[in-house]
């Protein structure tokens, strides 16, 4: 995750200029909301550490809201890229598990504040119609997988859901045990914990 354009100039300081100031908007409010969550962080806020003046955030977005929907859908669309780049449809489930496991682990660990920023902010009442149809998109993309892999007799029979959501929940797991032991995510044993979890879901 980049850093902040700028940080909060002294008093008689002048600020730093600000190159991309929608870039550096966008920057400064994904930290502040993951540091602060939405509700506990004011546009004057993300104002003053992306450099730029209040008023400049309106410019580009119509309230905070449209702020977080902006955020939300600028990672969700990255990651979905980087996960289903090239995906080997035809490939045995075994080999594909083990790439998504390893692909949300790079992404994971490149850029760990989006990701934080995506859990926390997920099926929240804030998010509108347009990233709420991305979420749906992807998640239809990763049961058709699911199911593709029950009937091969693959993975274990029961909900497509179910069986995501217990992956997931550990692929969580593996980064809050990092963060609660000021661990870095590169050093996380992440293909021990693939090899766990596929044990756990294949037939």
């Amino acid at each position: 995750m980049s850093p902040p354009a700028t940080t909060k100039a002294p008093a008689g300081e002048k600020r730093a200029v600000v190159h991309d100031k929608r870039e550096a908007i966008l920057d400064a409010a994904l930290e502040l909301f993951v540091e602060r969550g939405f509700f506990g962080t004011a546009v004057p806020e993300i104002a003053d550490r992306a450099g730029v003046g209040a008023g400049t955030i309106y410019r580009y977005f119509d309230s905070k809201e449209a702020l977080v929907n902006a955020i939300y859908r600028q990672q969700k669309t990255q990651w979905g890229h980087l996960v289903l780049a090239d995906f080997p449809v035809a490939a045995p489930t075994r080999e594909q598990f083990r790439l998504l496991w390893m692909r949300m682990a790079e992404w994971a660990t490149a850029n760990p504040k989006a990701f934080i920023f995506m859990e926390l902010h997920h099926h929240q009442r804030y998010l509108d119609a347009e990233s709420r149809a991305l979420e749906q998109r992807m998640l239809d993309l990763f049961t058709g997988v699911v199911v593709s892999a029950q009937a091969r007799h693959e993975l274990k029979a029961g909900p497509p859901r179910l069986i995501m959501g217990i992956v997931m929940g550990a692929f969580v797991g593996v980064i809050r045990s990092c963060v609660e032991f000021d661990q870095s995510l590169e050093t996380a044993d992440w293909k021990l914990a693939e090899q766990i979890l596929w044990e756990a879901v294949r037939a």
